[in-house]
């Protein structure tokens, strides 16, 4: 906004563009459907995004939890790039409270100490480049909330040839997603659930919102796939996901690749017993019977569920032991060997030799202030 007072000496805080100044002299964030109303030297509930004067601030431009280099299938995304490596990085905070948050000491922090590790947006695309990457990926928590710092590492990535991932909820207001996604060329939306009653006591969310998210990206071009974490008596009935499926294939078409992962005790749910196997497997039958063309399971040893088959042939096109890829019969632009039908995806050039592989990296620094 034009004539703000925001002034601020730290180079990790900068200013930001989706807010607006309320008549009771507070000043809204609209980044996300929270909304969070702030006075001066409040935080939201992300905890990254605040007031300082007039105006909403990040405060964690340029900082970060840590960088590695991961298997790209571990975002989950089995249909771009197969077998790549990508640069993975995030930095704190969350916009949902999350009640089994697998994530919970990054995205639930609450101190900058958490955050470690700093870099300009090129210093991390010529590091990912140099590192064998094919892509970054914006990760460990949401980047709907360090929106400005995304975006800038995706327009130096593309600078260097690099594509940019967002592992995301889809928790974002039209105006700054629209913004945000003309920047992605991939992304993994979480759809935690199909009911407000999970969303709302559970997530601190709004299911609406998330499926609003997923029909927009159906008009991008941005490749994206979906991952529901199953919880145990909570989101994993054969009700719960008979509707959610019918909805992904209605709503965003056959090829949309869906991800059933398996929770694990965490955060406040220690008391919740892991996911077996057999509710991924269950979950998966009924994705396929519904329509969709790819379901996976996720977090288990299940190579058959981990696959891809060709929707042609029937030909299993990708074959996967974990993050490992065997078989490989696509060509390089994705058609399967075996009878030529297409698979939705972005290929290019074969499958990477990455493997399970997960490398800590430090940065290439070049620039001395890092938000510069």
């Amino acid at each position: 906004m034009q004539g703000v007072r925001i002034t601020v000496a730290d180079p990790f805080t900068v200013p930001t563009r989706y807010w607006h100044a309320l008549d009771d002299g507070r000043v809204q964030c609209d980044v996300c459907p929270r909304a969070c109303k702030l006075r001066d030297g409040q935080q939201g509930v992300c905890f990254v995004r605040g007031r300082i004067g007039d105006g909403i601030v990040l405060q964690t431009y340029g900082r970060s939890s840590g960088f590695c280099v991961d298997p790209v299938e571990k975002k989950p995304l089995n249909h771009f790039l197969p077998g790549s490596a990508t640069f993975s990085f995030g930095t704190a905070g969350c916009n949902l409270a999350c009640r089994f948050c697998q994530n919970w000491d990054i995205s639930k922090s609450k101190e900058i100490h958490t955050l470690a590790d700093s870099a300009s947006p090129h210093d991390i695309a010529r590091t990912a480049l140099d590192s064998g990457c094919r892509s970054v990926a914006f990760t460990y928590n949401d980047p709907t909330i360090f929106l400005e710092y995304a975006i800038d590492v995706a327009d130096a990535c593309h600078e260097l040839g690099l594509r940019t991932v967002a592992v995301t909820s889809g928790y974002i207001n039209p105006e700054p997603r629209a913004d945000f996604y003309r920047h992605l060329d991939a992304a993994n939306v979480d759809l935690k659930a199909f009911t407000q009653d999970f969303y709302r006591h559970t997530c601190g969310g709004d299911l609406g919102a998330v499926l609003d998210s997923l029909v927009y990206l159906r008009s991008t071009d941005v490749w994206f796939e979906v991952t529901t974490l199953l919880i145990p008596g909570l989101n994993d009935s054969d009700a719960e996901l008979d509707q959610m499926t019918r909805w992904v294939v209605a709503n965003l078409g056959p090829d949309v690749p869906m991800h059933f992962t398996a929770f694990h005790p965490d955060y406040r749910m220690l008391d919740t017993p892991p996911t077996p196997p057999e509710t991924l497997s269950r979950a998966r039958e009924i994705a396929l019977a519904n329509g969709v063309h790819h379901a996976y399971t996720g977090n288990v040893h299940d190579q058959g569920g981990q696959s891809t088959t060709c929707t042609g042939c029937g030909t299993v096109v990708i074959e996967r032991d974990w993050y490992r890829l065997g078989a490989y019969r696509l060509d390089d632009s994705g058609g399967c060997t075996a009878c030529g039908t297409a698979l939705a995806g972005v290929f290019d050039g074969g499958p990477g030799e990455w493997g399970p592989r997960r490398r800590p990296v430090a940065i290439h620094r070049r620039d001395v202030r890092v938000g510069s």
